[in-house]
């Protein structure tokens, strides 16, 4: 039986393996959640290098950010230099992405102007790597003219801006000014360290999640789909530089930072969301759990219980065929099956009928609201491959991979 101790598929998938990251830390009050970003980095494989300025060591201490990284934390613009470490130019080469969070109003005027007296500014000064921005200072600061400027300053040099986020703020005050949610730093920098990976260029749409059929206001069909195969997957196509539509049914996941989110509850509107994001789509991949019947008709009122009465008949109307109806030779699609019996012939049989390019058959019951997923690959022209069990975000960059594969031939 697989272990998480010993099977690395069952572990947290680590796409940012073999990837350096600097993070700056600069004097604010949010210094503090810096470290989250640090630990999230890390936990995703990052080999993490936290730069900071002298007032930004006044609100956290270095020492945190050395634990979390097992990296010596540099302060110190002049910082001696020894064999193999040129201070500020070594961390410049090194870096797939520089994160400055929080960013005051000083840091990013000093980054804006070019200004080199603390080492954030002279490694960007000297680094190619993407530079992402979180602002975090007070309302006013973020929005008077001067900082707005710099702010476009740097966008205009190749720079993202993440945030602020609106909220109270340490003064007390309300308004824009807190630093955006680590999840979303994290999000922001796995894009930025994707951006010329092998799906670079591509637009690929996801469907997730189950859907919702009204029975009446308060009422629905539905399934125990969590949705979280297709937010892997898309944010599995994200590292590899996509840019991704995700259709999700209702799910209480957090969409992955920088997808285009179309939020659907019922078939029909997930056929339409589907057809209205292809015309400019290079693959799609169907992990939505879309249900094959809806009520025929749905009630406007809530439906009582009726007094001698122990059962109730419920007509139903079949759904339409979101993947069947993609007919775009180009495309390349790729389906689902969740089977609860004959699960590779019913994986061949959809292959062939839906015009697939991939089938990924598993088994419903154990993969619906799991973590974990073991599935079969069902392709053209080759034998079923059975996969190890993993977990879906390791599946989702397998197939993720599988889709570069097939987009570099079409």
């Amino acid at each position: 039986m697989a272990n998480i101790e010993t099977d690395p598929l069952l572990r947290p998938h680590q796409p940012l393996t073999g990837k350096t990251v600097l993070l700056g830390v600069s004097g604010g009050i949010a210094a503090y959640k810096a470290a989250d970003l640090a630990s999230n980095l890390v936990q995703l494989g990052a080999d993490v290098h936290v730069l900071m300025t002298k007032t930004a060591t006044t609100f956290i201490a270095p020492g945190t950010f050395a634990a979390l990284t097992q990296n010596e934390v540099h302060d110190n613009v002049l910082e001696r230099w020894h064999r193999g470490f040129t201070g500020h130019i070594t961390l410049a080469h090194s870096a797939d992405a520089f994160i400055v969070a929080p960013a005051t109003a000083n840091t990013i005027a000093n980054l804006a102007l070019g200004l080199a007296s603390e080492i954030i500014g002279t490694t960007a000064l000297s680094t190619q790597a993407p530079l992402l921005i979180a602002p975090a200072m007070e309302h006013a600061m973020f929005h008077h003219p001067a900082t707005q400027e710099h702010l476009a300053t740097l966008v205009a040099r190749g720079a993202t801006i993440i945030g602020p986020e609106p909220g109270r703020l340490a003064s007390g005050e309300w308004g824009d000014g807190r630093l955006s949610p680590v999840a979303d730093l994290t999000g922001a920098v796995r894009n930025a360290v994707g951006r010329s990976g092998a799906l670079a260029g591509k637009r690929i749409v996801v469907t997730a999640g189950g859907t919702h059929e009204t029975l009446d206001p308060v009422r629905f069909l539905g399934n125990g789909s969590s949705g979280r195969m297709g937010y892997a997957i898309a944010q599995a196509a994200m590292d590899l530089g996509a840019d991704v539509t995700l259709i999700s049914g209702p799910t209480a996941l957090q969409m992955p930072y920088g997808v285009q989110a179309v939020p659907v509850v019922s078939a029909q509107e997930m056929y339409d969301a589907v057809h209205a994001a292809l015309p400019t789509a290079g693959g799609i991949v169907m992990t939505a759990a879309v249900a094959d019947f809806r009520p025929a008709t749905s009630s406007t009122t809530k439906i009582k219980k009726t007094a001698g009465t122990d059962t109730m008949s419920l007509e139903l109307a079949k759904n339409p065929d979101i993947i069947g109806s993609l007919k775009d030779e180009a495309l390349v699609k790729i389906g689902f099956a969740a089977e609860t019996n004959d699960h590779i012939a019913n994986g061949q049989t959809k292959l062939e009928a839906k015009g697939l390019d991939m089938v990924v058959v598993n088994d419903a019951v154990a993969a619906i609201g799991a973590r974990t997923n073991q599935a079969t690959i069902i392709t053209r022209g080759h034998e079923p491959e059975a996969l190890p069990l993993m977990t879906k975000e390791h599946l989702a960059a397998e197939i993720a991979s599988r889709l570069a594969g097939m987009l570099a031939t079409r």
